[in-house]
Parts: structure tokens; C-alpha cells; sequence
């Protein structure tokens, strides 16, 4: 079963070393994160981050990612340190993969599961579901809202993008799983809200079970909504 999900922005600026100078500016953003993935992930429960990926693929606890397309030269264990094999975190997973780290230590056992375009059908959509059958896990879903929020976001300014970002917000404020997985991935592609791939497989896997949600986090640093939200299983 999913006794709770977490759910984190994905910019790289959450690690202090790609931040740089600006690292401060989002020190309430990356408590928040810390705060959500705690409170889900309990003792002996399993740790599956969801994020974006160009394709729907699995990760072991030893995947690797890196940040140095950021300009840094980090690479990141997902759940257990080891050495060698293949970086091969997309960006998502690997935002996720350092939060996860500074929150629960190097040894969290994370699994990773990437969202592709043909997740629905994908053997990472089995896998993701087969675990939830079978063992007690916890998800850490990576992913921002609209960068196109002002005229100095990334995508300039879309009228829609804050309509779409309190759609969101409200949908995690209220444990509200079908309305996760009803978002509007064209619409979302649109307002390049990176969140919406990772969101709607959630709320597919989290849909028909009640949670009790927090919103511990919402706001538009940058011109892009991040937002944190907890869940965790009701009675």
C-alpha cells in the first residue's frame, strides 16, 4: 500500500551549491521539502521518487545522477552510496535523489521511477503498481508548476499559468488524487509546468484511498510555482 506521498519542486537551485550566492533565497522551500519527506517516510517504508524523464524507466537505490549541467560537479547516489555503473537520473530524479539524501541520509533505499511519454503502458507503470501491492511505500513526487508566471519567468507570461498553478495547489491541499490525474497535460506542456507527467501518474496510483494532505509551501520565486505538499494514509 501507499501510506504517503511527498511532494517537491524540482529545480536545480534547491542544492546550495548550483544556487550559489542565491542559495538563501529559497532556504524556507528546501525546509518545507525536508519537512514533507520526513513526515512520509517511515521507518521500514519503502522510498519511490516519481519525476519527469524522456522515457519510463526504473532506478535502483545505486542509480546515479549529476549535476553538472548545472555547473557543478555533483553526482548524487539515489539511496545507497556505492561506486561505478551509469549516471542515468534524469534531472527530476536527480533534484529529488539530493533532497531525499539531506532529509532521511545516505542510506534511504530510494527507488526512482522516471515518467515518459508512454508511461501508461510502460513496465515502470507495473513495477510502480506491483510495489504498491506488495510493500509499504512512500512516494516523493518531483515536480514544478508553470514557468510562465511573470514577464521575467523562464516562458514570459501566460494569463493561464496561476488559474493552472491554484488548480494544482488546491488539487494537493485537499488529498485530491483524481484532480492530479485529471490535469491537462497538453495545457500543462503549454505553461511548461514540468509537474504535470509525475502528478497525473500519482494521482493515478494514489486515486480511490483517502489522505490527509498539508500544504506546507506555495509560491512563484522566479516567475515558476513551486509547491510542497504531505499526504498521509487517513483511517
Amino acid at each position: 500500500m501507499i501510506s504517503g506521498a511527498a511532494f517537491c519542486p524540482q529545480p536545480p537551485v534547491l542544492v546550495p551549491d548550483v544556487a550559489g550566492g542565491a542559495a538563501a533565497e529559497l532556504d524556507s522551500l528546501r525546509v518545507a521539502c525536508t519537512a514533507a519527506i520526513r513526515r512520509v517516510a517511515g521507518d521500514g517504508r519503502q522510498l519511490v521518487l516519481i519525476g519527469a524523464g524522456e522515457r519510463s524507466a526504473t532506478y535502483s537505490p545505486l542509480s546515479r545522477g549529476s549535476l553538472a549541467g548545472y555547473g557543478v560537479a555533483i553526482e548524487v547516489q539515489l539511496g545507497l552510496p556505492g561506486c561505478g555503473g551509469d549516471i542515468d537520473l534524469p534531472p527530476s530524479l536527480a533534484v529529488g535523489a539530493w533532497l531525499a539524501r539531506a532529509a532521511l541520509g545516505a542510506r534511504s533505499g530510494a527507488r526512482g521511477i522516471s515518467v515518459g511519454p508512454d508511461f501508461a503502458g510502460s513496465r515502470a507503470a507495473v513495477e510502480l503498481l506491483t510495489l504498491a501491492e506488495t510493500q509499504d511505500v512512500a512516494l516523493l513526487v518531483m515536480g514544478d508548476g508553470s514557468a510562465r508566471r511573470g514577464t521575467g519567468a523562464p516562458g514570459y507570461l501566460d494569463e493561464n499559468a496561476v488559474a493552472f498553478d491554484d488548480a494544482v495547489v488546491r488539487a494537493l491541499r485537499s488529498g485530491d488524487a483524481a484532480a492530479l490525474e485529471a490535469l491537462d497535460p497538453v495545457l500543462g506542456a503549454g505553461l511548461l509546468a514540468a509537474g504535470v507527467p509525475a502528478w497525473r501518474a500519482a494521482g493515478r496510483i494514489l486515486d480511490g484511498r483517502g489522505y490527509d494532505a498539508d500544504l506546507l509551501y506555495y509560491d512563484d520565486p522566479y516567475g515558476v510555482g513551486y509547491v510542497v505538499a504531505a499526504w498521509t494514509a487517513g483511517d
